[in-house]
């Protein structure tokens, strides 16, 4: 694994491709919180967003293409595939080919071939490969996490998923396109979190069903989809993502054998980093108002269960995380052989709906 050498404190310096939603909101804010890491250059063709990172981070370079990085690699120590979902696999393969490690954003590829042949190119040449699953570390999956590992709900018989919006009107760009190129549609985009909890949580999927639709008018991609998964531990998943939902349903819905777990609400993170606000001391903390409950018998919203406080949130600890294994050859906090396995899902849900059977892996 490549990176600065134990025991020195010379920063990391990054390369970030792309800066759309994901580079702007998410990754340069998140380098730039970690102890260790120097967001270093920034790439983009695009005149406005080259001058947003300049005017975001005055000391960074900037640069149009990825090529223009990999004559340079020996002034870098990682690369952040932060682009259109169709160029993850071009660029992370020129970045390992180019010596560097490299962290990709969800999905890293189409398919899990694709992501198992980066995994292996990343292994043969001995450098960090990590995809970038923000959602492990909302507050609410780490709420949850403990309170699994705490027995509290005993033994989980289902876990219900929702990440819901209400938005009538399609958007437009890649992210919405039809073209089966570009890897768009909701199943993809946000299915990529909810399957890669369901799968940290519970283990490996034996089956999945699934119900994808293109509800709104003038939408190309899957913008209403509904998965179930059947874990070989028994536990049951249904993960739902829509666009499309005038009333939102709960975050998670967690039946077990001695109570439940039921949280409304989205982690704050993201809000927080669009609104421009950084990584501090209150950084992920939510108001009580906002807590799940615990409890058997009756629907919270009338009362039922006790509050449970909400584990504050933590995006940084991904980089920290990142900055750990390059230097010390800490952990690969995700790996791409774990995404491997939710595209594992991805697939089957994709055939799934098409095709209208269950799927088993």
């Amino acid at each position: 694994m490549t990176g600065t050498a134990p025991g020195t404190h010379t920063p990391l310096h990054v390369g970030l491709v792309g800066y759309g939603l994901a580079g702007s909101v998410f990754h340069a804010p998140l380098i730039a919180a970690t102890e260790g890491l120097v967001l270093d250059t920034v790439v983009t063709s695009s005149p406005e967003r080259q001058q947003q990172a300049r005017a975001e981070f005055p000391d960074v370079r900037v640069a149009a293409t990825p090529d223009e990085l990999w004559p340079r690699a020996g002034e870098l120590d990682l690369i952040v595939v932060a682009s259109p979902n169709k160029t993850h696999v071009p660029i992370a393969t020129a970045a390992l080919d180019a010596g560097l490690p490299v962290v990709v954003d969800k999905p890293v590829a189409g398919t899990a071939a694709e992501a198992r042949g980066l995994a292996a190119l990343a292994e043969e040449r001995g450098l960090l490969l990590s995809v970038f699953q923000n959602r492990r570390w909302d507050n609410d999956f780490l709420t949850l996490r403990k309170l699994l590992a705490e027995g509290e709900l005993g033994d989980v018989w289902r876990f219900e998923s929702r990440f819901e919006r209400w938005r009538p009107k399609p958007k437009g760009g890649w992210r919405e396109s039809g073209d089966p190129a570009e890897i768009g549609g909701l199943l993809y985009d946000l299915g990529s979190h909810v399957v890669d909890q369901a799968l940290v949580l519970f283990g490996p999927a034996a089956a999945v069903y699934a119900e994808s639709d293109v509800r709104r008018p003038g939408a190309e991609a899957d913008d209403d989809t509904f998965i179930a998964l059947t874990h070989t531990s028994g536990v049951r998943s249904h993960l739902y993502v829509s666009a499309t939902a005038a009333q939102l349903g709960p975050r998670f819905r967690v039946l077990g054998s001695r109570a439940g777990y039921v949280k409304y609400g989205l982690d704050p993170q993201e809000a927080a980093l669009r609104e421009g606000l950084r990584p501090g001391p209150e950084w992920g903390q939510e108001p009580e108002s906002l807590w799940g409950r615990v409890g058997a018998g009756e629907s919270p919203l009338t009362g039922g269960g006790s509050p449970e406080p909400t584990l504050p949130g933590d995006y940084p600890a991904y980089y920290a995380a990142i900055a750990k294994a390059l230097r010390e050859g800490g952990p690969n906090p995700v790996t791409a052989l774990e995404a491997a396995e939710a595209l594992d899902v991805l697939e089957a849900a994709r055939r799934s709906a098409r095709e209208g059977v269950e799927v088993t892996l």
